[in-house]
Parts: C-alpha cells; structure tokens; sequence
C-alpha cells in the first residue's frame, strides 16, 4: 500500500515541530533542566549519541515499512544536508541519521514533514513505530493483507494520551499469517491474521494477539490473549493492552519496566482477565476505536491470493541454486539473484524482490536512485526488518531490468535475507551502551562467508549485538552474537557470546542457546565453521533450528569451536586487542543509555 504524501505538513506534526524548537531554545538558554529535555527529545524520535556533545541521532518512522519514491529522494536530501552522506535502515522498519546537530533538528523535522513522514514517538517511553510483514498485499499466504490495519494502528496511536509517557517503551508488530514474518512473537502486541470456521462452512478472517512478548537482557516469549479476535475489535484490544500496562507497569525500575515484566510479577492468567476487562469496559470511552477503521474500509484488506498456475516460494526457506555460488559471470550472478532475492507467487501472477543494502546503510545517490527505479517500475518498497528494501508488484519481465539497475548502484547482491546477511545494531559506533563494534564483526563476518564460498546458504540467519540489550535481535537469529568485555593477559579486550538456534515462525518462537564465549577477532572464523558444518550436514529443506537439535544442540556444536576461544600473547597479536574499526587499545566505554531516560 502506498499513499502519496500530503502537499501541506499536518498540523499536528506542524505543532510538535514548533513545540519542539521552541523548548530547545529554551533549553540551550538553560531554561529547561537537561533530563526534562532529554525526555521531550526522546519522545521526538531524536536520540544522543556516544560521542556527546550536540551530536544525535534522528529516527524516522515507517510504519510497516512503506516508503514512497519522494519520500527516499527527501533521506537522501536529509542524508547529504544534515548527516554523513548516507541513512540506516533498522530492524524495526526505521530509517536513522547520525551526527545530526542538535541545533539542526528543527528544519530536518520540516523537511520530513514535507513529504508525510515524522520522528514524534520513534524513541522513549512511547508507543513506537507499528511494523508489519513486508510482503503483506504481496503474499501468497497471507490471511489479511495487514497493511491497513498497520496503518490504522499507527494514526491512532500517534499523539494517543496512553502513548505518551508509558512505563516504558511499547512495540506493536503484525504478520499476515502464521509464518509470522512480521516477527509478532516477541513484542509486547504481536497481531497474526487468522481465520476461524463459520456454521455455514466458510470462514471469518480476523486475528490472534499475542502480548508481552520482549527481548533485551531477559527475552520473554509473547503469549496468545484469546483464540480469536473478531476484526472490528482488534484496536480496542490494543488499547486494552496498552492501557493495562499503563497502570500495572514499573515506573520506578526502568529495567524491570516492560509488559513482560507485569507477566512475572501477575502471571499471564491475571494480565489476561485486566486486559479483557479493561475492553470490557472501554466501551464507556469517548475514544472507543470499535468497528472497522476508515482506512481499512477504503483500502481493503483482502489477501493477495495466489495467481492460477503459480507454485509460491515463501521467504527464508533454504535455497537451492541455479548455478554454483562460485560462478562469475553476468548471466550466472542474474540467476543466482534470481534464485536469493525473489519471490513469486502474488496475486495477478506479480512477484517482490529484495534489494540489498549491506549492514542497513544506503547512500544519498542509492536513495536517489531507488527512487527513479519505484517510478520508472511503477511499483510499491517497503523496509524489511533485516535492514533492506523489499519491491512489490514486479512482472517477471521487469526483473532483468530491476536487477541491472540495482547492480548498477551495488544493491543485487544475490543472498539478501540469507547467510550473507549479517543483521547487526550500530553498536560502539554510536550507542552509549554497546561494548563492542558490532558493526565491524557483521562486516568481518560477511567477507568471511564469501571468501569460503557461503555467503548463499539458505535457512540460516546471523545477528550481532553490540551488548546484551539485543538490539541487533541476537536471541532471535539462528546464530547470534551479543558484545562482551573480555580479560586475557591483564588487558580488556573485545569479545562475544556466540548464541545458537534462536527461531520465530509458524506463532511460535525458540530464542537462542548460549554456546559459548569468543575473542572478537575470532567470530567470523565460528561463524564459517558453524555454517559449513549446516550446509554440509543438513537434510534437504531441513531449517537451521531442526539441525541444531538433531546434531545434539548448541553445546555440542561449540565444542568443536573450543579451540577459538584462545587470547595469543598481546605483543605477538595486538589485533586480538584492539576492536574493529579502531585503531588504539581496546576500551570498554559505556555510558548512560538514553533507552532508559526518564
């Protein structure tokens, strides 16, 4: 679904900007406190970044992922006036700017504005941006396409009186279907269409909630609320929610702040009766936001459907080539894209492909580009949760020429969404909290893969965090890595803890095994055996998660790893001290994180 943006900014974005340069003159002139400001800035999307000073990082939203072809001609604008040339896509469907100047941020919110998008609500104690499967209207399996109902989320909870100043942050995500691309199962609202049987035979699309659900330091898995929620239904019941956690979250321990939280302290049988409660009786509400949203009455949401005479592929199932991944050739590097980044199966016979933006970032003249190819094609993009562009409603013909074009820019990469693509958070590049360059072992990683010819390996996904608060969703990846300060030899020294078998599909999700602790400069080397060993090993079609638990689980796979958690003598390899992308000894510097201000 694409809407074209407003020609006028929306008043209600207009009024926050205005509000928002107002108080920061008054809080460079020292009249507002520094944490009140920095909870109004939080709140505004806008977030300090590790090097201090003025320095920030801007986070825009796009709920479900939906970008229009001006609004990526104005990031690349924004790219080039206000941050270092290029943005960063995230795994929850934003685009973020850094080393954006403080004083800078007003005219930046302007110029998004423009074009119909905000920051308002990216960051702090808010309801966050809405995500949702980027295939949704493209799917062949969906049961709803989700896309509106994302879209009803995200305008009804913006500026929402609950949504302002909650106990802390609040996710809501939806997948079309129980494959649950959208990732539902770890949020504190995950909403999967379903459909349950009518007397009469045929069958009534709706949805089941999930809540609770979290990552961070202490994953927790989301648990169903109700077997079935009727379609007119489901905002009410996401208002429940949030305003159940409004009055029963922690207020005064931010690091026990989450719904999740709330399920160890009630239970979930208890959270469940509040929650339906709270619907039972938000009838009396002046804001009821019962019935069929507007949005979702004039765009529809019927599903894709599958084309007559079309075998669907889904996503992150493994691949099987057409040509050796080894193969260097035009033509051969077109099938192997062909064979990686494409999926077929959408109604009219359409089919989506993924562009591929390595680590998340893309330049101002990809932008640009990218840009020209959603006009040109005519067709729809959305942000995908592991950092890259999905387009939609492609011909078959058209993908030889979408290929050319991407390759052009250097985004055809074949193997997005598989082993080559490393999922990593910003890490020590910018965050106050990470340990580690996680950004730096994701990049070290995929050169690692590539040179041993695994770079195309289906059915198995990697993600980095540069801590333990899971940012680069390391508990969910089928290897993961989460930074750690080390010790060998009396010095501080970049590390990791390798995690094994982590899965979300099908409304269930499995987080990761521990297996066991790594010298950064060591990962890649796990990382290649680990995926050799897979591909090597695994049945046909088998998934990473099933393998793991054949061969005996993630201890058994470490073990054979053991010999890499070794620390050389400092004077023979100081590399092993010293963490990527620096170039002096390593520092664990950690500050305040600003995820848990106010």
């Amino acid at each position: 679904m694409t809407t074209s943006p407003p020609s006028t900014i929306d008043p209600e974005i207009a009024a926050d900007i205005e509000k928002f340069e107002r108080l920061l003159a008054d809080h460079l002139a020292g009249r507002v406190d520094e944490d009140a400001f920095r909870v109004f800035r939080l709140n505004n999307g806008i977030y300090g970044q590790r090097q201090g000073g003025h320095n920030q990082m801007v986070r825009v939203k796009f709920p479900y992922g939906s970008v229009t072809a001006e609004q990526l001609e104005r990031l690349a604008d924004i790219s080039d006036r206000y941050s270092r040339g290029w943005g960063h896509l995230t795994t929850r469907q934003n685009v973020q700017f850094h080393f954006v100047q403080l004083e800078r941020v007003p005219d930046l919110l302007r110029d998004l504005a423009e074009v119909g998008l905000t920051t308002r609500e990216a960051c702090g104690d808010t309801v966050r941006n809405v995500m949702g499967c980027h295939l949704a209207g493209a799917c062949p399996f969906e049961v709803l396409d989700i896309s509106p109902w994302a879209e009803a989320t995200f305008r009804y909870f913006l500026h929402h009186p609950y949504a302002q100043r909650l106990p802390r942050k609040f996710k809501i995500n939806f997948s079309g279907c129980v494959t649950d691309c959208g990732q539902a199962m770890f949020n504190d609202v995950g909403v999967v269409a379903v459909a349950r049987p009518r007397a009469d035979g045929t069958t009534e699309p709706g949805f089941r909630v999930f809540v609770a659900g979290g990552l961070g330091a202490n994953p927790h898995p989301a648990q169903a609320l109700e077997e079935f929620t009727p379609r007119e239904e489901l905002l009410p019941t996401i208002e429940a929610v949030l305003r159940t956690f409004d009055h029963f979250g922690n207020r005064y321990n931010k690091l026990r702040a989450r719904l999740k939280w709330v399920v160890d302290e009630l239970g979930i049988d208890e959270l469940r009766r509040r929650i339906i409660r709270e619907r039972t009786l938000l009838l009396a509400s002046s804001s009821w936001p019962g019935g069929i949203p507007a949005i979702v009455e004039e765009l529809g949401d019927e599903p894709a459907g599958v084309a007559t005479n079309v075998e669907p592929t889904p996503m992150g199932v493994p691949v099987t080539l057409k040509v050796s991944p080894k193969a260097n050739s035009p033509e051969a590097n077109y099938s192997r894209w062909e064979s990686t980044n494409v999926v077929v199966g959408a109604a009219k016979g359409t089919v989506s492909a993924i562009a591929y933006a390595r680590l998340g970032d893309i330049t101002s003249a990809q932008f640009r580009a990218l840009a020209a190819i959603v006009r040109d094609f005519d067709i729809d993009v959305r942000v995908t949760n592991r950092q890259n562009l999905a387009f939609r409603g492609l011909r078959s013909e058209q993908l030889a020429d979408l290929y050319r074009r991407l390759d052009d820019i250097g985004m055809a990469e074949p193997g997005a969404e598989l082993a080559r693509d490393v999922v990593s958070c910003p890490g020590a590049d910018t965050c106050n909290l990470a340990v580690t360059q996680s950004r730096g072992l994701a990049d070290d990683i995929g050169r690692a893969l590539e040179d041993a010819g695994l770079a195309d390996v289906g059915g198995v996904r990697i993600n980095i965090s540069g801590c333990t608060n899971s940012c680069g969703q390391h508990h969910v990846a089928d290897i993961g890595f989460h930074g750690a300060e080390r010790r060998a030899h009396g010095r501080p020294a970049p590390g990791y803890q390798l995690l094994l078998g982590g899965h979300v599909g099908d409304t269930e999700i499995q987080f990761a095994q521990r297996a066991l602790r790594l010298p950064a400069k060591a990962a890649a080397e796990a990382t290649v055996r680990v995926v050799g060993r897979f591909a090597d090993e695994r049945d046909a079609g088998e998934p990473f998660a099933a393998w793991l638990e054949r061969v005996g689980g993630a201890k058994i796979v470490a073990a054979d790893l053991k010999d890499l958690d070794d620390w050389p003598d400092p004077e023979a390899h100081p590399e092993y001290y010293i963490d990527f992308d620096e170039t002096g000894p390593y520092v664990a510097d950690v500050g305040e994180g600003e995820c848990a201000a106010g």
